[in-house]
């Protein structure tokens, strides 16, 4: 696990041995799994658990505004 960014008293990470498609896990009080580039090629919320609807749209807000970083990121640690 590797923890690529923190903001917004969140924690984005991208397992080093995961799989495709490119996602990334926010971690605040609970976890949420976000799709890199999903139909349309805007990040897409897969599942949340344990964190509020508010903390949910952050992590979605965050993982958008920093979707390129975070492409590049899946990139470097998965080829």
């Amino acid at each position: 696990m590797v923890t690529v960014l923190r903001a917004d008293g969140l924690r984005v990470v991208i397992y080093a041995n995961d799989h495709m498609p490119a996602h990334v896990h926010v971690f605040g009080d609970g976890e949420a799994k976000i799709d890199l580039a999903g139909p349309d090629g805007t990040p897409v919320l897969l599942w949340a658990d344990g964190m509020s609807r508010g903390q949910v749209r952050r992590a979605v807000r965050l993982v958008t505004e920093q979707q390129a970083f975070l492409r590049q990121r899946w990139e470097d640690i998965h080829g």
